[in-house]
Formats: structure tokens, sequence, C-alpha cells
């Protein structure tokens, strides 16, 4: 089985994981009533999503 021959330094492991930050969220405005909102999400409040009325199943 592969080895390592020598420890990999702390810059070369950091270099790696400088992308697995976490981002902070898109937000995004409705356009109909104005609330902030995530992207590709129906709005909380009008319950519109790409100028369109949603309707919610509640079962």
């Amino acid at each position: 089985m592969a080895v390592p021959k020598r420890r990999q330094s702390k810059t070369r492991s950091r270099k790696r994981r400088s992308h697995n930050a976490v981002k902070p969220m898109q937000l995004a405005k409705c356009s109909q009533c104005g609330t902030s909102l995530p992207t590709h999400v129906v709005c909380p409040t009008c319950g519109y999503y790409q100028g369109r009325t949603m309707t919610i199943d509640e079962d």
C-alpha cells in the first residue's frame, strides 16, 4: 500500500482546504412584495415564484 514519504506542510494542507469555507446565502428580493428570501424559493409571504402564484397542498 502507498504511504507518504514526507509529512504535508500546514501551508499545503490549508491551500487545499481554502475552498471549503462556508459562503453566505444568496438573498434576492421578491418581485411581488419585496421580501428578502433565498433564490429559487417560493416567497413565504405572498406565495409568488417566477411571476406566478404557487398553491400549497396541505394534507
